[in-house]
Parts: structure tokens; sequence; C-alpha cells
């Protein structure tokens, strides 16, 4: 190796200026591993520059695939035996387009099998019409109950037939939503559900005395009766239904829920008056894809300024309109603002104009009604802090003086004061 590199040296010595022969072969090594590095790190970019363009070609088929495919969303509960602990993350995605309404059906028949009423137990025999709802018909039945012999009458909510994927798909999630929320004695229950055979079926509790504002309603011209016996609503009363209602928000609220539509006709009355808050299905929207997709169109004199608008709603929207409820019960179903065009409310609010105290509301319960109208949400009361006035007042409140109003209620008229569907105005048996 050192002979090698004296005769380089020696050749390097030796080659004259203008030699340019020599001047090469010295050079050689170099002309030979520079060509070849540069080739290299061509070679390499070229690949780096082929596997990105690849990479995103494979990304955008992916994105264009995910985007094809609808999915269904099947709820599962985090221990499978549970109810009522399930959450959002908790939730397994199932392609739809592998997927008919009968595979729809025994998937559900898994994930809800906790809820399950074998369809033997409804007796046909006694199916009462009673209405169609928003996603097929609704009947009055008999189902057996625990003990031999004895039956008990529930509200059957049937899916329509035929239904698409799209539409059994939403039936099964707000089942499986009403079973994440739990039980709550002031919001309707959900009994079970009978989804092993077509039409799936929903059982919730019948209400037996409807819905408030009907029941405000027949207060005015009968002695309404409760159980067999003869009731009438006094004062105190409102604010016994009022705590309920309260609990229920109250409830909504440690879900991180709210309802986005409190309102007397979407309060059912049940035996012993006890109140049970109803239509959840914005409460369902917000838990599904947040409050800034709730956009379905609630009565505008009973939204809260915010909500008019447009911003999102929130558990402070629910407690401006629970003020407008006591109004309503206070004077037996009264339609809210009614010297007020519902398209003008808006601005009649911002002027920060509210109601004035009704002839039969005392100044306790008027109080309460404007803690609930504060302009500012984060002004208004908060669930508990409603209900701890509402227990504050109710220690002093009237229960022997009945509340009367002699004019009695024109639905159509009522309906065009309010402004509100006169099909809002029908009991609606259902948790949605």
């Amino acid at each position: 190796m050192s002979n090698k590199i004296r005769r380089l040296s020696r050749m390097l010595l030796e080659c004259q200026s203008n030699d340019k022969l020599c001047v090469i072969r010295e050079n050689q090594a170099e002309l030979i591993v520079i060509p070849v590095l540069l080739v290299g790190v061509f070679v390499i970019v070229l690949s780096v520059i082929l596997w990105l363009h690849y990479r995103n070609w494979r990304i955008k088929q992916q994105q264009a695939v995910a985007e094809s495919e609808e999915k269904v969303v099947v709820p599962v509960s985090e221990d499978g035996k549970s109810q009522g602990k399930a959450n959002v993350s908790d939730y397994t995605s199932i392609q739809l387009s592998e997927m008919t309404t009968d595979c729809l059906l025994r998937t559900a028949a898994l994930t809800l099998k906790e809820l399950e009423i074998p369809r033997e137990k409804i007796s046909p025999e006694s199916l009462e019409f009673i209405k169609n709802g928003s996603f097929g018909r609704i009947y009055r039945a008999e189902l057996a109950a625990t003990n031999p012999g004895k039956t008990q009458l529930v509200i059957l909510k049937a899916l329509q037939e035929p239904a698409t994927s799209h539409e059994m798909k939403d039936f099964l999630e707000r089942i499986k939503f009403h079973q994440f929320l739990g039980p709550h004695e002031n919001i309707v229950k959900l009994l079970g559900c009978s989804v092993t055979q077509m039409p799936p079926y929903i059982i919730l509790e019948n209400a037996s005395n409807g819905n408030l504002l009907n029941f405000l309603w027949t207060c005015r011209r009968d002695v309404m009766t409760m159980d067999g016996l003869p009731f009438d609503i006094t004062e105190r009363q409102v604010y016994k239904i009022g705590q309920q209602i309260a609990s229920a928000l109250d409830f909504l609220q440690q879900k991180k829920l709210f309802h986005g539509d409190v309102a007397a006709r979407n309060i059912l009355i049940g035996h012993d008056f006890t109140a049970k808050l109803c239509r959840l299905g914005l409460a369902y929207r917000n838990h599904t894809c947040g409050p800034s997709t709730v956009t379905h169109t609630v009565p505008l004199k009973w939204q809260a300024p915010e909500r008019l608008l447009k911003k999102p709603p929130s558990i402070k929207s629910d407690i401006w309109s629970f003020g407008i409820l006591l109004y309503e019960m206070i004077t037996l179903g009264a339609p809210p603002f009614p010297e007020v065009p519902p398209s003008d409310i808006l601005q009649h609010l911002d002027r920060r104009h509210i109601m004035n105290r009704p002839s039969s509301c005392q100044p306790a319960m008027y109080s309460i009604m404007k803690s609930c109208w504060c302009w500012t949400p984060t002004d208004r009361l908060s669930p508990i802090e409603l209900i701890w006035q509402l227990q504050a007042a109710m220690k002093t409140s009237n229960d022997q003086a009945v509340l009367q109003v002699p004019e009695l209620v024109v639905p159509e008229l009522y309906a065009d004061v309010a402004g509100i569907d006169l099909g809002d105005l029908t009991i609606d048996y259902t948790v949605f």
C-alpha cells in the first residue's frame, strides 16, 4: 500500500502543467465517484417524490371510499350489563352498505338484549291506535306484568313499514340514547323494546292524564279527577310540578345535555300528579352531534333571546323556557306574550320587555319567573338553584284557593296567538 502511495506521489510531481493526459490520470478517481454520487442522490430524491405522491393518492382513495360508504352506529354499553352507563366512545361502527334492515335488527337484538321484551307479552287484541307519530304508528296496549295474570297499560311506538336502513338506524339509536340517559322519575320512562321482528317497538310507560297543556285547559271547564278522586289545581300544585320539571332539567344537565323545548305541551301527567318531561329529540341531537347542530324549529315565544339570535342552545335556554312554563301553569294554559305577534317577539325582548304578572300569580312566583328571564344567560338560575327557590316559595304557597280562569280555550285561536302548529297540541306519547 505504501509503495502505491509513493508511486502516485511521484507521478503527481512528474506531471507537467501542459500534460492534460497526466492530469486526467491523476483525477480519474474523482471523475468516477462524483457522477456516481450525483446519480445516487437523484435516484433517492426521485424515490421520495414518488413515495409521497403514492401516499397522497392512497389517502385520497381511502377518503373517497369512506365518504361513499354510509355507516350505522350501534351503541354498546360499557360492560354490556349496566343500563344507562354507556357513552359515545362505546359506539361501534358498522358499514350500512353491508347491512339490511334484517341485519340491523339482529345486531340490535344483541346490543339491546337487556331491554328486550318478548313480543308474546304484548296482547295483540289490546292494541288501540292513538295516532301517527314521527316514526310510525303509536298504540296503547296491555303488557303482561311480572306477576302472573296481571297486565299494565303501555304505549307502543312502532317503526313504519317498509323502513329504510336510515330510518331503522335512527330508530334504534334513539332507543340506545334513552338507555344511556337512564331512568328518572320525571322523564317519560322507557320500559323496554321489542326489536327481534318487524315492526320493532319502543315500549313506554302510559301517562294516564295526557299532556299538561290539555290538562290545564280541562281544569278551566271541569272538575278534574286524579286516580278517581276530585282534583283541583292550586298555587302549591304549580310549585310541585315546577320542582319536578326542574329536577328533570338538573338531571339532563348532569348528563351534559339540555331539553331545548320546555313547555306545557311537552310534559305528560301520570298518576299522583307526577309530571314527566317528554320529547327528548333535541337532547338526542345534542348528545350525538353537539349543540351547534340543534336546528329544529321551536315555537318562538318559548325561546330564549340567544336562541332567537341563532346561537347554540344550552341548559340556561331551558331555564328561560321554564319561566314561560310557570306562566302557562298559573294561567291554566294561556299563550305567552298574547299581545305580541310571534314574528315580533325578538324585537319585543330586545327592548327588555317581559310579561306582566298575571292576576292569579303571587309576587313570590313572579320573582322566580323574572329570575328565569334575565337577558344574559349566565345571570339566570341554574336548575338546582331553581329547585331551591321553588322549595322555599312552596312553603308559604296557597294550597286552598283553586286556580280559576272562566274563559275556555279555542285551540285554533290559541295556536295562532302562540305561534305553534295546531298538530302540536295533541297528545304525543313519545320520548323523542
